[in-house]
């Protein structure tokens, strides 16, 4: 099976950046994508940004406007969401999850790490 955890979250300022990550362990080699996805309390989830395994592609929600990159590092065994200009509606529990194969569910979800913006 394939494990995720996810790291990095905190509180940041409206306008400032965070760098969270999704450490992935297990079989790592049943991966074919990585997604993050978020969600607020009393909001429904959110897709945010998805990488191939290969890292060939990556995915992002029309919402983020092109303040978050997502990237794998060297090992190909964690995937990190750079989060620039952050915007309090960003603030929810972000959570990693993953695909074995393209147009399959996301599963393994992590444990999520919160993010909190604040004016």
């Amino acid at each position: 099976q394939v494990q995720l955890v996810e790291s990095g979250g905190g509180s940041v300022q409206a306008g400032g950046s965070l760098r969270i990550s999704c450490a992935a362990s297990g079989r790592t080699d049943s991966i074919y994508a990585v997604a993050w996805f978020r969600q607020a309390p009393g909001k429904e989830r959110e897709f945010v940004s998805g990488i191939l395994w290969s890292g060939e592609n990556t995915y992002y929600a029309d919402f983020l406007r092109g303040r978050f990159t997502i990237s794998k590092d060297d090992a190909k065994n964690t995937v990190f969401l750079q989060m620039n200009s952050l915007k309090i509606e960003d603030t929810a529990v972000y959570y990693c999850a993953f695909q074995r194969a393209s147009n399959t569910n996301f599963g393994s979800w992590g444990q999520g790490t919160a993010v909190t913006v604040s004016s």
